[in-house]
């Protein structure tokens, strides 16, 4: 009995001392490690390596390496070749800074599921005395940060260490410099874990491009994007039916018929309600999207999706519709985007009055340019009123537009800049707009908003709100405010919010939105009497306070 208890404790301590790690959990660590040295490590943040070419000699070291033990004795050995650190006094001293850390986290390097006492040790002692200054990797364009002297190897799939390769590179990015990652829906930690297997699996272009833009997709950012002609072709098509319409209420209203380079009938009327494509309801469809492509929320998805509904690469596509109360199942051709023909339509004005009155000013945020600015006050600073039409994307005009309409100097919003010398910090300043003035706008400030209100079109509704008589009417918006940093990925243009803007009291915009005082979305009746039901309700405020 005590011989077999005996054989049991040596049993267990070997199990204990040859801890076995499963593949996923290797790819992980190897990535953390790769990435922090890649930023922290003074001799690697220099550019005095290849970097590129570790991970891939590490990436094969690691498919003879089961045990704790030797996945220590490589990362030990990988940290001594780097060379030595010297010690930095930049880094302890204090900085005068507001520090927003819901992003940093470097804890992992001390699990010691995973790492050695010795191990734990190194990596702590480089973040102690990281990099401090300029990076190889890195650098600054006024305020935002902008990645260099990164290798591209195409956007076709090579092999399992190159597409590991960008997995590791993204996620790194995303870790040190996404500046709302502690917003995601999927902890930045887990999205690593489930994307390893998914990467290790690939063997082809399209399951490439996809598995990629399900990575960037799990930003949840509306800023984010994967430019890929491979997922545009074979995810959602070259051809469409040649009709322009509007969301609202989970349907799409058909606004407009175009015109086809064959002349042939279109069985689509204008007012037609589409409320199932291919047997998929449009919200089915928008989360059959929903995988590759990023959003901060559901209305920002819906913005996102909206034009690819028809799109299919089939010569038809089946619709089942409302028209006059009837529901109708239509068989409707679909063409290339070359032959169908859409019908300029006439620019809209960039400020105009409403009314006979001339006791309403309105002003299209989308297309007034600050040159314009002067001018439109002089025209519209006696009415009543000013409705500011900002469900688009408007042109640098925030600022002195604040001079015209503020009554003083006012902090308005702040912004989260990187810290640079200490990747994963961010830090926070204020922002102020507006002058001391006495001559400012003393009617009422309307703000239309809904989806297409997003980044600096909702930081300028944060302006707006300001105004003493200010009021926000329409949907919710976008909900991704900040400044974008935009790079490659396996050779592919992407892009995610790398400053984040927050009002002065810290409360988030990012993946909320700015809330409307008053919510109203268009509806299918307003559509398809060719109501702008948003305005309307603007009017409606301006004459009755409610």
């Amino acid at each position: 009995m005590r011989k077999f208890s005996l054989f049991i404790l040596l049993l267990l301590s070997f199990n204990f001392s040859a801890q076995i790690l499963s593949e996923t959990q290797k790819l992980e660590s190897l990535c953390k490690v790769w990435g922090f040295l890649k930023y922290y490590h003074p001799n690697v943040a220099q550019g005095k390596f290849n970097w590129d070419e570790q991970l891939f000699q590490k990436i094969d070291e690691l498919e003879n390496i089961n045990e704790k033990s030797k996945l220590n004795e490589l990362y030990s050995n990988w940290i001594d070749s780097l060379g030595k650190i010297d010690e930095c006094k930049e880094c302890s001293k204090e900085e005068n800074k507001v520090y927003f850390l819901k992003n940093f986290y470097l804890n992992w390097m001390n699990d010691q599921n995973v790492f050695s006492e010795n191990v734990i040790q190194k990596l702590n002692y480089i973040q102690n005395n990281r990099n401090f200054g300029e990076n190889y990797y890195f650098g600054i364009n006024g305020r935002k940060v902008y990645f260099r002297n990164e290798n591209s190897y195409g956007s076709k799939f090579i092999s399992k260490q190159i597409s590991l390769f960008e997995l590791f590179r993204y996620w790194n990015y995303a870790e040190y410099f996404f500046a709302y990652k502690y917003k995601t829906d999927q902890n930045w930690n887990d999205v690593l874990t489930e994307m390893i297997p998914k990467f290790l699996e690939i063997n082809n272009d399209v399951n490439y491009h996809l598995n990629l833009a399900e990575l960037v997709t799990k930003t949840d950012d509306s800023h984010a994007y994967l430019l890929s002609s491979l997922i545009s072709l074979n995810q959602y098509g070259r051809r469409n039916v040649p009709v322009e319409y509007s969301y609202a209420e989970g349907k799409l209203v058909v606004t407009k018929l175009n015109s086809n380079t064959f002349n042939e009938e279109n069985p689509l009327k204008i007012g037609d309600v589409i409320y199932d494509i291919n047997g998929l309801t449009i919200p089915q469809k928008v989360n059959a999207f929903g995988k590759y492509i990023p959003a901060s929320n559901s209305w920002g998805k819906i913005k996102k999706v909206r034009k690819l509904f028809l799109m299919t690469n089939k010569d038809s596509t089946s619709l089942k519709i409302e028209r006059n109360g009837q529901n109708l199942a239509l068989k409707v051709k679909t063409y290339l985007l070359k032959d169908i023909i859409s019908e300029k339509t006439i620019q809209p004005e960039r400020w105009k009055f409403l009314g006979e009155e001339r006791k309403i000013g309105y002003v299209n945020m989308g297309l007034i340019q600050r040159k314009d600015l002067d001018e439109m006050f002089n025209n519209l600073k006696s009415t009543e009123s000013i409705i500011f039409d900002s469900r688009n994307y408007p042109k640098m005009t925030i600022l002195p537009l604040s001079k015209l309409l503020l009554p003083e100097n006012t902090i308005y919003y702040k912004f989260n800049f990187p810290e640079t010398n200490y990747l994963g910090k961010f830090y926070s300043r204020k922002n102020s707009i507006g002058n001391r003035n006495t001559e400012y706008y003393k009617g009422n400030v309307v703000i239309l908003v809904n989806e297409n209100t997003q980044s600096q079109a909702e930081t300028t509704v944060m302006m707006l709100k300001q105004h003493p008589k200010a009021k926000v009417i329409g949907g919710y918006t976008s909900g991704a405010n900040g400044d974008v940093i935009i790079f490659n990925i396996a050779d592919l243009e992407t892009s995610f919010t790398g400053l984040g803007a927050y009002y002065p009291n810290g409360t988030e915009t990012q993946r909320i939105g700015i809330i409307p005082d008053i919510i109203i979305k268009p509806t299918v009746k307003g559509i398809q009497e060719g109501k702008d039901e948003v305005l309307e309700r603007a009017l409606q405020y301006i004459k009755d306070g409610n």
